[in-house]
């Protein structure tokens, strides 16, 4: 497979998984955090790395939004819960792996 037709096929993955959190709004960070050691805000700071590391401009809330789908705030007004402690608990247990 050449370079091109990869990439092509890595950013329709990316847009497919970008998608399904948006609408997996019952799944809170902090359980992406603690199963599979990273979660929404992860993929918008990798995000602003990589325009970081090609010189494209892009700050933190633009990062958060392209992959919220709204600006942060307003998505985490409306889906984001407060941790259980067991859900803390788990993740300062998981922490250092992170």
């Amino acid at each position: 497979m050449d370079d091109k037709t990869r990439t092509e096929l890595e950013a329709a993955v990316y847009r497919r998984l970008v998608e399904h959190l948006r609408s997996r709004t019952d799944v809170q960070n902090i359980d992406m955090m603690n199963l599979a050691g990273f979660c929404r805000n992860c993929l918008s700071n990798w995000m602003k790395d990589a325009a970081d590391a090609k010189g494209v401009p892009m700050s933190k809330d633009q990062s958060r939004e392209i992959v919220y789908g709204e600006p942060f705030d307003q998505w985490k007004a409306k889906h984001q819960k407060e941790a259980s402690k067991e859900q803390q608990a788990a993740f300062e247990k998981a922490a250092p792996k992170h």
